[in-house]
């Protein structure tokens, strides 16, 4: 590890599954050191002192919080202990990188959007998929109108496990492709639909289906599922002019292009008719520059706490994927009615957001508030 004198100084809360890639990835950057890490299980503290033996590690996460020292913690502990932990985090003065999603209810997520703008802190959520090469691209196809108009988008995100017990796979699953879409669309949901049944646990459905209508008559698809025979992530982009299938399972070309549509062709028996036809053309596989999405993230947090520039996956973007899953919730509760959201509040905070620059506090070291 290469450590210069303004690197990051950087606390990591969780080592289960994603707390050490983050150890991993923050730890193999110039710009960052990771110093301290905390869990509750002992064991897993062994392990990262095994591999880090110069991080320092603790069974309570609150010695992180009240270093000063520490200008940055990663949390990624289960979602329903984001509120109370990312808000500790914030009124001690520390930026914050929290997994996904951004907490376990809409009221709790909105309180720590509106703590953040308070204490002017970094607040970005790991919604990895936004730094993913393959959906930047999808993104730079749609926004550019190479596709041409959008007519639906589905998303296929499936494996046998891993099963959560915290929350659903809605909530741990379908948020990757909510947050994808939005990013996609520059847009959230106008209204849900969603069936899912709890096969496995009680209460925490194992497979849904999740419909979502976008601004612009674009119609949405998710199936996610914790019990289907193959591991599948995949997205389909159907547009006017061409179709796209990104596949994150495809490391030799994740984004194919087809150039395929459907035309209205002059039907002459009768005027003003129209006959159409099935247009076949090339399938194209671009070359892209393929980077560990959680690397580029990782990148993206720490620029962000240097410039005090917001992160585009930041605490409005978040917001919006918990009230899209608050919503899905609702619709499986009552049967698969539709559930309509807030038209504004999606181009509310993208308003927001463009005009948000979270200020400097003096320094990017920032003392314990009480």
């Amino acid at each position: 590890m290469v450590l210069r004198g303004d690197s990051v100084r950087i606390g990591v809360i969780g080592c289960g599954q994603w707390g050490p890639n983050h150890i991993r990835v923050f730890n193999s950057s110039p710009d960052a050191e990771v110093v301290a890490c905390s869990d509750l299980e002992p064991g897993r503290l062994h392990q990262m002192r095994v591999l880090y033996p110069h991080i320092r590690t603790t069974t309570e996460y609150w010695q992180i919080l009240g270093d000063p020292d520490i200008e940055a913690v990663v949390l990624a502990t289960p979602t329903a202990t984001h509120h109370k932990i990312v808000g500790e985090a914030l009124r001690q003065g520390k930026d914050v990188l929290v997994e996904k999603p951004l907490a376990d209810t809409l009221a709790h997520a909105l309180s720590l959007a509106k703590l953040a703008r308070a204490r002017k802190r970094i607040l970005m959520v790991g919604h990895t998929f936004m730094f993913n090469s393959g959906i930047v691209k999808l993104k730079e196809y749609i926004q550019s109108g190479m596709l041409g108009r959008i007519y639906y988008l589905n998303a296929i995100r499936t494996n046998l496990g891993p099963i959560r017990h915290d929350v659903s796979s809605v909530w741990d699953l379908a948020s990757h492709d909510i947050s994808i879409f939005n990013f996609l669309l520059n847009s959230t949901p106008l209204s849900v639909s969603a069936r899912a049944e709890d096969f496995i646990q009680k209460g925490l459905e194992d497979v849904a289906f999740v419909t979502l209508s976008y601004p612009k008559r674009v119609l949405v698809n998710i199936h996610v599922s914790w019990l289907n025979p193959r591991k599948v992530r995949e997205i389909t982009a159907v547009g006017e002019k061409m179709m796209v299938v990104w596949d994150d399972l495809d490391n030799v070309g994740p984004i194919r292009m087809y150039d395929k549509k459907v035309v209205r062709h002059k039907f002459y028996e009768s005027f003003g008719e129209f006959q159409l036809l099935i247009k076949e053309g090339d399938l194209t596989i671009p070359k892209l520059a393929l980077e560990e999405p959680l690397k580029a993230q990782s990148q993206h947090f720490l620029r962000a706490v240097r410039s005090r520039e917001r992160p585009i996956s930041d605490a409005g973007t978040g917001v919006e994927v918990v009230r899209a899953l608050t919503a899905i919730k609702r619709s499986i509760d009552r049967h698969g009615a539709s559930i309509s959201l807030p038209a504004e509040s999606g181009r509310k905070a993208a308003r927001t957001a463009r005009k948000h620059r979270i200020p400097a506090a003096g320094s990017r070291r920032r003392p314990a508030e009480a």
